[in-house]
């Protein structure tokens, strides 16, 4: 048998292309074999900064960068209620490296209003349940308006003339008004935003009348908004005069709207490193200053397993279903 004679220059670029893609499989090998994590996690906020999620993400993010020994870096991807960062996600790869700070309206209602490119039950996978929200029915103090009763004789009075902002189409926000508007029979007009910042500072600014989100509660112990009804969970202690909504008298209110934050991963997460993920945060959540830093921005921790996460996920989409079916929350 005879080899062929390369002239020594040839021979040695093919030497030194064997050496370098030797190196780069061996290189390649040992990261895929380094324990996860060994580089940054990417933790994704699918609204503005300075929202509810955003509050919480930076509560759990500092706290996982410690538990992993690596930086977790927020990253921002606003938009579409919420489903443009859950989209984002949901094609990550499923390492581990790429987690959605979900609330609960960008996997259960949006989707359902706007046109995604994922499947929220089946292209992403509960990580870890933060939280309840605890949310206010608020408007601004300039209105002659001071309880949740004398708002909706005020919008019958004025059918079409107020407006509630919200997180965006297909929040638990925009869904709270809607389900009002079909419990009262008012007429009060969406106007929605890509974070709960922005609409709540308009509310403040006085360009739109009302909000129905968490991150008012800041602006009301400020006065300026005013609290009308709280709904969620347990009565804040920051608004200790403030009656529920169904105690105002509104009959049929559906307390999850009021919202739910969780962490979710692309499917398909190797078991082993979904194992680590939730061992992290279920001990970030059972710290006492966690508990507290998230009481602050109005979300209750309660642990649920990943099982009860997707069957609140489901809950919470035949009831946004519901809203959405009899056409109130169309076209807003």
């Amino acid at each position: 048998m005879h080899f062929p004679v390369f002239p020594a220059p040839l021979r040695a670029a093919i030497t030194a292309f064997v050496v370098t893609a030797s190196l780069h499989a061996t290189t390649t090998d040992a990261l895929a074999q380094q324990p996860f994590p060994s580089k940054p996690i990417t933790y994704v906020v699918p609204y503005t900064p300075g929202g509810t999620n955003d509050n919480v993400a930076r509560v759990i993010t500092r706290r996982l960068a410690e538990k992993a020994g690596q930086p977790v870096v927020i990253e921002y991807k606003a938009g579409a209620g919420g489903t443009l960062g859950a989209g984002f996600v949901a094609a990550s790869p499923a390492d581990g490296y790429t987690l959605l700070n979900t609330s609960i309206g960008n996997v259960a209602i949006a989707p359902q209003l706007v046109t995604v490119k994922f499947d929220p039950f089946h292209d992403l996978v509960p990580v870890a349940y933060i939280g309840n929200s605890l949310a206010t029915v608020a408007i601004n103090p300039s209105l002659p308006i001071r309880t949740l009763p004398e708002l909706i004789a005020y919008a019958r009075t004025n059918p079409g003339k107020l407006t509630f902002a919200s997180s965006g189409n297909g929040t638990p926000g925009h869904l709270a008004g809607e389900l009002l508007k079909r419990q009262t029979g008012i007429d009060i007009r969406h106007v929605p935003y890509k974070g709960s910042a922005p609409a709540v500072a308009d509310v403040v600014a006085g360009h739109v009348d009302l909000v129905f989100d968490p991150l008012s509660t800041q602006f009301i112990k400020q006065g300026k908004l005013r609290a009308l009804a709280y709904f969620g969970g347990a009565r804040s202690p920051d608004l200790p005069n403030v009656p529920s909504v169904r105690d105002a008298g509104v009959k049929g209110w559906e307390d999850s709207l009021a919202g739910a934050f969780f962490i979710t991963a692309p499917r398909n997460v190797p078991p082993e490193v979904l194992a680590k993920l939730r061992q992290w945060i279920g001990e970030i959540l059972a710290e006492p200053d966690t508990v507290a830093a998230l009481s602050r921005v109005q979300v209750d921790v309660q642990t649920l397993t990943p099982e009860q996460t997707a069957q609140r996920i489901r809950q919470v989409h035949e009831i946004a279903a519901r809203v959405v079916k009899d056409g109130t929350a169309q076209g807003n």
